[in-house]
Order: C-alpha cells, then sequence, then structure tokens
C-alpha cells in the first residue's frame, strides 16, 4: 500500500488496482503544492469522511473528470450528486462497502457535519471515521475529524487496524496529547500518520509535540506529497 499524503486530512492511497483519495481538499488547500491533475490521475474512489469544505474539497471536480467513485454518508452522496456527482455509494455509520481491491466500513467519529449554501446552513449527515481494509491484508483506519472517546476500543476489537491516520491539530479535533492518548490506549498500530495540522494559523503547525507524546512508537511524519510504503 502507497499513503501519499495531500496536506490537511487529504491522503492519496494505492491499495491493488485502486486508486484512493481520501478527503481531497486540494486547490484551496494552502499547504498542497503538488500537481492537482497528478494527484487525481487514475482515481477510482472518492472517500469522505464528513462534509466540511476541507474535507468535501475538490471532489465534485474529481469525479467528473476521472469517473471516480463516491464513497460516503448518504447525505453527502445526495448533496453531491446534485451536483454532478454521478456514481455514489451512499452508506451509514456501521455500514461496511466492499469495493474492488478494499472495503470501506464508516465508523464513530466526535465532531459534526455540513456546509454553508446561500448562507443557509446545510446538514450533512453523520461525521465517520473510515476503517479501510485492502486485498493486501492491510487495514487502516482515517479518524477523521474526532476528538477522543472509548468506543475507539470497539473499532480496534472490531478492525484491529495496523495503520492509523490521526487529526493533532488540536481546536476542531484532538490535540497532541489526546490524540497520542488515543492511539496508545485503544490502538496497536504499528504505523501512524499524524494529520488535520499546519493548514491553517489556528492549528497546531507542527506534529513534533505530537510525536514526543507517542515516543517509541512508530510515527511517520511525511512532508506534504510524499508517499510512504507500508
Amino acid at each position: 500500500m502507497k499513503i501519499t499524503w495531500l496536506g490537511h486530512s487529504a491522503f492519496r492511497i494505492e491499495a491493488g488496482e485502486s486508486v484512493i483519495l481520501i478527503d481531497p481538499f486540494l486547490t484551496s488547500n494552502p499547504s498542497f503544492n503538488g500537481s492537482y491533475e497528478d494527484v487525481i490521475a487514475g482515481c477510482t474512489h472518492v472517500v469522505l469522511s464528513h462534509g466540511h469544505d476541507d474535507h468535501i474539497g475538490d471532489t465534485v471536480d474529481i469525479c467528473k473528470k476521472t469517473g471516480a467513485k463516491l464513497v460516503a454518508i448518504f447525505e453527502i452522496c445526495m448533496f453531491l450528486n446534485a451536483r454532478g456527482v454521478e456514481n455514489i455509494d451512499p452508506a451509514n455509520t456501521g455500514g461496511c462497502l466492499v469495493q474492488d481491491d478494499f472495503s470501506v466500513t464508516f465508523c464513530q467519529a466526535l465532531h459534526s457535519s455540513g456546509t454553508v449554501v446561500n448562507d443557509a446552513s446545510v446538514y450533512l449527515g453523520n461525521p465517520c471515521g473510515l476503517v479501510i481494509k485492502t486485498s493486501e491484508g492491510k487495514t487502516l483506519y482515517h479518524m477523521g475529524d474526532t476528538d477522543i472517546f472509548g468506543d475507539m476500543a470497539l473499532i480496534n476489537e472490531m478492525h484491529v487496524p495496523d495503520i492509523g491516520i490521526v487529526p493533532i491539530g488540536d481546536r476542531f479535533t484532538m490535540g497532541a496529547k489526546s490524540a497520542a492518548l488515543a492511539c496508545k490506549r485503544y490502538f496497536s498500530f504499528s504505523t501512524v500518520f499524524p494529520c488535520h495540522y499546519a493548514t491553517f494559523e489556528m492549528l497546531d503547525q507542527t506534529a513534533d509535540a505530537f510525536v514526543a507524546e507517542m515516543a517509541g512508537h512508530n510515527v511517520v511524519v511525511p512532508q506534504v506529497g510524499e508517499s510512504v510504503e507500508v
């Protein structure tokens, strides 16, 4: 499995013949400095954790250009379908969707989900974490935007993820200390990627505090655009 961090919570996951873009916030993302066309090339699936603009990002354009399937909560699928995304695969918390080289299970996240259209708030369903199990035998848990919660223990018991993608930027998600506690108390990740930091001034600007809290664990802090094989 090849994992490329695209800044904020956006990742490109290459597994088997599938190319998955998670929360593809790219063209408006101040930390993304790569080639948009290169990132979306070959995309087969877009998977969204929730409906905030910094996570939906460029989903509509990507799906129109590539024909990628949108895998997301029902309300997000319906909202983006009305904006031109034709290939949708809706689900909700607890649901498991089997794709060609992987499956996606939507699990709990403590956050919110919605956007604003014409000065009116639009509810976009449950915020979620994403458990992605690949045919290669890897299981990745992208926590989405969330606080720590006790039922992370159930997520670990049910799915036993070996790769964690963890929000650490504080204010809107866990900060370094609570994110590290979540990882160490509830999971046995072989590899952990921090995310949702350094994008905006109000977020923590480095992963240093998280790395320090996770001393003794394999925390990978790639540069934006850097790919890592796991």
